[in-house]
């Protein structure tokens, strides 16, 4: 089946079975291997990507159910000279990641929070980040 979609500002055609989860159509048919797949059930957040503006866990997706999406992965995040997000930026100031590998996900999940409830209390923002975890601690 064939699904179109734009990612990262680029429209994109996605040939793939209808059983595709957006998260395998973006890392095997489009090769953007920054979104991961941790727990392949929705738990961890590693595969979290925004769809329309909105942050979504992409392994619990399928790629038709986002047709003519907006899709927006950690690779579409930078400015557009390579200058890393205002997100990204403070992660990495702020020494907040171990692996990296939780992180992609953490970041857009942390974008969306400042995005949409930006005057969350520190209770309101645990909250809103709680589906997203990181095995190192």
């Amino acid at each position: 089946m064939q699904v179109k979609l734009t990612v990262n500002g680029r429209d994109v055609t996605v040939d793939a079975p209808p059983n595709t989860f957006l998260v395998h159509a973006i890392r095997e048919h489009l090769h953007l291997t920054g979104t991961h797949v941790g727990c392949d059930t929705a738990q961890c957040g590693a595969c979290t990507v925004h769809v329309n503006g909105r942050a979504i866990k992409s392994c619990n997706v399928l790629v038709a159910q986002v047709a003519d999406a907006k899709i927006t992965t950690i690779e579409g995040i930078a400015q557009p000279d390579g200058t890393m997000h205002p997100m990204q930026a403070a992660f990495k100031e702020c020494h907040g990641l171990q692996c990296g590998f939780c992180t992609p996900g953490m970041v857009m999940s942390a974008i969306d929070l400042c995005t949409h409830h930006p005057e969350s209390s520190e209770t309101e923002v645990r909250a809103l980040l709680d589906g997203n975890m990181c095995r190192c601690t």
